[in-house]
Formats: C-alpha cells, sequence, structure tokens
C-alpha cells in the first residue's frame, strides 16, 4: 500500500525538517516547501493527501495559497500559525481550511492531528439518509438537495451528516467538535460557529428563505426538517 503523501510549507527550515522526521516516523511520505509560491504547481502536479500550511510566507502567504487551492482540490488543509490573533484563524477556516495548529507546538500533536484529518477525509460509512429533499450518501461522502451535490469542506459535512442523521437533537459545540475533528481541546468549539455560519451560507444559495438550521439558545445548533419539505 502507498504511503499517505503530507506537503509540509514551511519557511523554518527547521521546523519543516522536524515534522518531516516525525511523520516518516509515523509511516508518511512528505514534502517540503519553503515557499507559498511553488506550492500551487506542486499541488497540480503531485498527489497529495494533506497539507500542513504555515500562513506567514515567503511569496503567496498561507491564506492565498489556501484559497487558490480550494479553487480545484478539496485536500485536507491544517493551517499552522504563529500569530496569536484569532481572527487568522477563523479566516482560515472560512477560506477551507479542516485545522489550524498554533506555534509552539509538540510535533507528537500535529501528527494526532494528521491523523485525525485524514480519518475524517477518507471514512465512507455505508448509509443513506434522508430529510424531506435533503439526502446524505454516507458512502459516496455526498450531501444532495434536490438530487443536487453541495459544495462541502470535510467539516461542513461532517456537522450537516450529524444533523440529518438525529434530526431531532440539539447539538452542543462540543458534540460537533467531537463529530467533525474526531477529538476536543481548548479553543475550538466556538470554530464551530463558524462552519454553521459558512453552511448556512451555503444552504441559502440552493434554498433561499429557509432557516434549515436553527439556534437554540444556550444550548447549540439544531437542523429543522420543516424547511426541507
Amino acid at each position: 500500500m502507498d504511503k499517505e503523501h503530507i506537503l509540509i510549507v514551511e519557511d523554518e527550515e527547521k521546523i519543516g525538517r522536524v515534522l518531516e522526521d516525525y511523520l516518516a516516523g509515523n509511516g508518511y511520505g512528505t514534502s517540503y516547501i519553503d515557499n507559498g509560491d511553488e506550492v500551487l504547481p506542486f499541488v497540480r502536479s503531485n498527489a497529495v493527501d494533506l497539507i500542513l500550511l504555515d500562513i506567514m510566507l515567503p511569496g503567496m502567504d498561507g491564506l492565498a495559497v489556501c484559497s487558490n487551492i480550494r479553487k480545484f482540490s478539496r485536500v485536507p488543509i491544517i493551517f499552522i500559525t504563529a500569530r496569536v490573533e484569532e481572527v487568522d484563524a477563523l479566516l482560515g477556516l472560512e477560506l477551507g481550511s479542516d485545522d489550524y495548529i498554533r506555534k509552539p507546538f509538540r510535533p507528537r500533536e500535529v501528527v494526532a492531528r494528521v491523523k485525525a484529518v485524514l480519518r475524517r477525509a477518507k471514512a465512507l460509512p455505508v448509509s443513506r439518509t434522508a430529510i424531506g429533499i435533503m439526502m446524505l450518501d454516507e458512502e459516496e461522502h455526498r450531501i444532495t438537495i434536490q438530487g443536487v451535490p453541495m459544495d462541502l469542506t470535510p467539516n461542513e459535512f461532517g456537522i450537516l451528516a450529524a444533523f440529518i442523521k438525529r434530526p431531532s437533537k440539539v447539538y452542543t459545540r462540543s458534540e460537533l467538535t467531537t463529530k467533525v475533528q474526531g477529538y476536543t481541546y481548548d479553543g475550538y468549539e466556538r470554530n464551530i460557529d463558524t462552519h454553521v455560519k459558512n453552511l448556512r451560507k451555503k444552504l441559502a444559495l440552493a434554498l433561499p428563505n429557509r432557516e434549515v438550521i436553527k439556534s437554540v439558545y444556550g444550548v447549540g445548533y439544531q437542523i429543522n426538517p420543516s424547511q426541507l419539505d
């Protein structure tokens, strides 16, 4: 079986090489790039299973790299950032990244995140569930509205799939974090709000003037089946 291929994009060579060593020690193949301008050509011409992407890069910065990759690929992306402003991490999630890690970090933590994101991306459950005009096909990892597939990030898919499978349940942010991340950690729960906001935007394009996901004050979120008739 071929090794899963992790692309490390990091301008600090010492950090990049440490990540290479830890990932290789856990059975992954790796490539290393230290300039944002080189990333898009590499991803277009090489098979990549996941990208570890620094935000502060020479050439094109990480946010721009992520935005441009999302125009042609759904490859999982984990941001690595030294910035302390949370807005940067949230913006990264809005652009379509799957997770983020703050510097300084423990290499073992990065490996754990890589494993979790890859596990989500390739999970293939085997059932279909429908709520009105919305259909979840877990085997094909697809959600459709009136037969039209939705363009969702892995995190958005995980949240919407959880809602569809248990339409009567009100999910807390912590529960949704576990559903989409596979684990919980401090500081991530509030980012669920960003994913839900993005989901609402996409649902509004497909179903104007309908509140498909409703907020339950003091608890979390729930799907609204009456809006899918």
